[in-house]
């Protein structure tokens, strides 16, 4: 009797994980049903800045990304697991439909961290982690008009990418970040001065020390309030 493994999760763990076992177990008795909650296959989300330009979905498609190539694989994209029965071995979707399971494999991956700011949630925020958040990013990029002001919270690695998507979209970026020195996980205090440097040049403003910020409602979006250590307000 075959095995029936249910993989949650399509990026790309997910992918190398049922690549792998096609090709080590290339004539095994099993089928695997993949669950996608995004409408796109497995793509290269470590290249999501490439997206911006081209906005071709398909060109960070990793290579076989619905397992054609395997027909024991079915790839079930657009679909959320909301219950995980392990008594009875099942999952349900969004949809209320349940699929058995042998073996389950939870592969879902990490999901964008939202800073507690007050605010975080009104219309025209965003968060950096998927196409869908991106192609949103476009349409109020698009809306506020070339040269508007755009405000990244974090100036980790993520926040620079974010502020070079919001740049390539005709905005004025400003990246808001608690320390003083941007990515202050990777670069000691040097590093960050001449990382804050090339990030000016790029015509990007940095807020560094700010350790409170608040987001409002405005005319023309949102007002970011930003309130530094030394109490000063921005």
């Amino acid at each position: 009797m075959s095995e029936h493994i249910v993989v949650v999760g399509h990026g790309m763990v997910s992918h190398r994980f049922v690549s792998t076992l096609g090709s080590r177990h290339a004539g095994a008795d099993v089928t695997v049903t993949v669950i996608g909650e995004e409408a796109d296959p497995a793509y290269d989300r470590v290249g999501l800045s490439a997206y911006v330009g081209t906005w071709e979905r398909p060109s960070l498609h990793l290579e076989d990304a619905r397992h054609t190539a395997d027909p024991r694989v079915t790839v079930r994209s657009g679909h959320r697991v909301t219950a995980i029965d392990r008594g009875a071995r099942t999952v349900t979707l969004d949809s209320g439909e349940q699929l058995t399971y042998d073996t389950l494999v939870l592969a879902t991956g990490s999901y964008a961290f939202v800073p507690p700011v007050p605010g975080h949630d009104l219309p025209g925020c965003h968060v950096y982690r998927t196409l869908d958040d991106l192609d949103a990013l476009r349409v109020d990029a698009q809306r506020a008009g070339e040269g508007a002001h755009g405000v990244v919270i974090g100036g980790g690695l993520l926040g620079l990418e974010a502020a070079n998507a919001l740049s390539e979209l005709g905005l004025r970026p400003h990246v808001v970040e608690r320390n003083d020195r941007l990515m202050p996980a990777q670069v000691d205090g040097r590093g960050g001065a001449l990382l804050c440097d090339l990030i000016g040049d790029r015509g990007i403003d940095v807020h560094l020390g700010v350790v409170d910020t608040v987001i409002e409602p405005g005319d023309a979006g949102v007002t970011v309030s930003l309130t530094s250590g030394d109490d000063d307000n921005e």
